[in-house]
């Protein structure tokens, strides 16, 4: 039978989130329903509320949730009832193009659950990312549903759900950090500091943080950042070049988004290094280089959509990490709220005051 729970939405483009009533259907061919433990703030689901990814209001906020497999409909064989799991936006399908080459990772045919979850007059919920994750319940495409070790406490794991997997990869996956290398990392929120994070699991000699903000940069120093540079006070290309013996860094991530970030980045790698945007842009941005330069410096500029990241693949081995005590998981947690705290937690994130609040049920 279907299940009523509290779950928040999103109405109108920048109108205040409400806690509403959410029916949420028995599980169909291929879906899990998830009971939700904990669940991260994440921007993204600030964008969906002001109107940045779609129009498909009233959206069901959150997607970075970590919790227990309650129910699955048929054909389901990778995860049963009782299994701790994280929720991931990225269920491959295993046929397309990029499945079949061997990079999952770039599947063009994710899966999401057919049936949708509603509100108690019927209209239909668009789950953000897919998951809708600040609910009591979800349903979601059984491959959204990654097991890893229980171990892990929620409110630590869920964070690999979205932003804190999108750092690591980053480094990791997509700029290939190795041991000996030199990285620079512009943005040090929390997928940034997940990147420097990143950069110190792969060995990494010279870790630059590049941020406006000292508080972020002191936290980047917990996540491992070697050296840190405040980009008010710090020209922040001279000031990599300078760290790098003149040369700039091997791996420069921007986690920021924006075309000065970018033309940073671009400017602060070595020559045939690698540049590697996570930070998401908007529609309207637009960067102009002289192609000579883009030319003649060789090396790469790639996007890390994700991470870059497989979940089935990455979560167990990150989760594994992090019990090892190599991953502290736990410093991107700054706070544990309730879901009638997500819009006030909204505004800390816009503020900058916190890494990340994290709905605990």
């Amino acid at each position: 039978m279907p299940q009523q729970v509290r779950g928040v939405a999103a109405h109108k483009k920048g109108d205040p989130v409400s806690v509403e009533t959410v029916v949420v259907p028995d599980p169909g061919p291929g879906e899990v329903v998830v009971k939700v433990q904990a669940c991260g703030v994440c921007h993204t689901d600030l964008h969906y509320r002001e109107g940045g990814i779609n129009d498909d209001f009233p959206f069901l906020l959150g997607h970075e949730a970590a919790g227990i497999v309650e129910s699955v409909g048929e054909g389901v064989t990778d995860v049963a009832p009782d299994d701790f799991v994280i929720l991931n936006w990225r269920a491959v399908c295993g046929n397309c193009r990029a499945c079949r080459r061997g990079e999952p990772w770039y599947c063009f045919s994710t899966h999401n659950a057919a049936q949708k979850m509603t509100l108690t007059s019927g209209q239909e919920l668009s789950p953000a990312l897919g998951i809708g994750a600040f609910v009591e319940k979800t349903l979601v495409h059984a491959g959204q549903a990654t097991l890893v070790n229980p171990a892990a406490k929620p409110e630590v794991a869920g964070l690999l759900g979205c932003g804190v997997m999108a750092g690591i990869g980053a480094a990791i996956n997509t700029g290939k950090v190795g041991r000996g290398d030199s990285i620079a990392v512009i943005g040090c929120g929390g997928v940034g500091n997940a990147a420097i994070a990143g950069a110190r699991l792969a060995g990494a000699s010279t870790i630059i943080a590049v941020d406006v903000d000292d508080r972020k940069l002191g936290w980047a120093k917990d996540f491992g950042a070697t050296h840190t540079i405040n980009s008010r006070e710090q020209d922040a290309v001279e000031g990599i070049q300078a760290l790098t013996d003149g040369n700039g860094a091997n791996v420069v991530v921007d986690a920021v988004g924006r075309p000065e970030t970018f033309t940073q980045a671009f400017y602060a790698r070595d020559l045939a290094g690698t540049v590697v945007l996570v930070g998401v842009p908007t529609p309207d941005m637009r960067i102009e280089l002289p192609l000579l330069d883009v030319f003649g410096r060789g090396g790469s500029t790639k996007s890390s959509w994700y991470g870059d990241c497989l979940p089935s693949r990455d979560f167990p081995m990150l989760i594994d990490l992090h019990l090892q005590g190599r991953l502290p998981l736990e410093k991107f947690v700054s706070e544990t709220i309730g879901l009638d705290d997500v819009e006030a937690a909204f505004h800390k994130m816009h503020k900058g005051e916190v890494l990340r609040s994290v709905v605990v049920f």
